[in-house]
């Protein structure tokens, strides 16, 4: 049995045997801990929740702007109530129960939350590294400061470069190192206890990857889209079906950049959160002496694979805009 074959076992296992906890509404910490909500709960202590209220933003024609606290939904039992003629349902949707009212839900998530909180400190560590190299822009990095530069060279010289071209990669090193540290620093985040699944919302992802079309659209130059409406070496009779071939393609790379990165790190919440849910499944602690071990090595290979994805994402944007501005002059 080859380790593929291995893997798919074990992941179908865990969801069976997991399949109490998630089935069971007070239990339910997959589910979750992979969707995005209007409160931010960080654990259950007995029968003490700690959350953090968010706030629901609402615009409407008839009532004007509506701001008020997620807590609001909540009665004493910690059970979801109506507040002003809206409801949270059980998808996390902001709905009101007047059919005919209709309105925009601005409300920051939990998601959101936690994409404010990346920006600030990625905004902090770019100031502070701005500052550093002011200073002294000769001095050589240590620690810290050290192992960021590691990192901008090697998106530098093992992305951009290679895929770009020394000619113009400068022009994409700011988009290429934002979206790489960003995809990393959140998909690090997600696999903190309590923390918010960001780059498993596939509603994130959809804009990252739409930013990709965008700038791959934007700097198109005439041998691309000449690729794309006069594909080079196909006869005349075929260009009605390879047209469209090529069209539709320009879309099924940002879809691929979008499910890539969505899938991956969903399922490895769920795998990861389904052999800790193996200890509720049993209700016994002998259970641990095996899903602790092997939920330690999954958290290993997460950390691994919150590296992996950001850099697989950044790359194939790298190489989509590598096509789009290639010269062959």
């Amino acid at each position: 049995m080859n380790k593929h074959k291995l893997s798919f076992l074990v992941f179908i296992s865990c969801l069976l045997f997991s399949n109490k906890a998630i089935a069971n509404p007070e239990g339910n910490f997959v589910l979750h801990h992979i969707a995005d909500d209007h409160e931010w709960h960080f654990a259950t202590i007995g029968n003490t929740h700690l959350t953090l209220p968010l706030p629901i933003i609402i615009i409407s024609k008839d009532r004007g702007l509506e701001i008020f606290s997620s807590n609001q939904f909540l009665d004493e039992k910690h059970q979801r109530t109506t507040y002003k003629g809206y409801l949270i349902d059980d998808h996390n949707k902001l709905i009101s129960t007047d059919k005919e009212h209709t309105f925009c839900d601005l409300s920051i998530t939990k998601s959101i939350a936690s994409m404010m909180i990346s920006m600030v400190i990625l905004t902090l560590i770019v100031i502070a590294a701005a500052k550093r190299y002011k200073q002294n822009i000769y001095a050589i990095p240590r620690g810290f400061w050290g192992f960021l530069e590691l990192i901008i060279c090697f998106v530098r010289n093992e992305i951009a470069i290679p895929n770009i071209g020394i000619k113009m990669h400068m022009r994409f090193m700011p988009y290429l190192l934002t979206i790489f540290f960003f995809i990393w620093l959140n998909n690090l985040m997600g696999i903190l206890p309590g923390a918010a699944n960001v780059t498993g919302n596939i509603s994130v992802t959809l804009v990252l990857a739409f930013f990709t079309f965008m700038m791959t659209t934007i700097y198109g130059n005439k041998y691309y889209w000449g690729h794309v409406f006069n594909p080079p070496g196909i006869p005349k009779w075929l260009l009605p079906i390879m047209i469209p071939i090529e069209v539709v393609g320009l879309f099924i790379k940002p879809i691929s950049l979008m499910i890539r990165l969505f899938a991956n790190i969903t399922a490895g919440h769920i795998i990861l959160l389904s052999i800790i849910g193996l200890i509720f499944a049993f209700q016994t602690a002998w259970a641990g002496i095996v899903t602790v071990p092997f939920g330690i090595f999954m958290f290993l290979l997460e950390l691994m694979v919150a590296f992996l994805q950001a850099y697989i994402f950044t790359l194939l944007s790298a190489i989509y805009l590598g096509m789009a501005v290639e010269s062959h002059d």
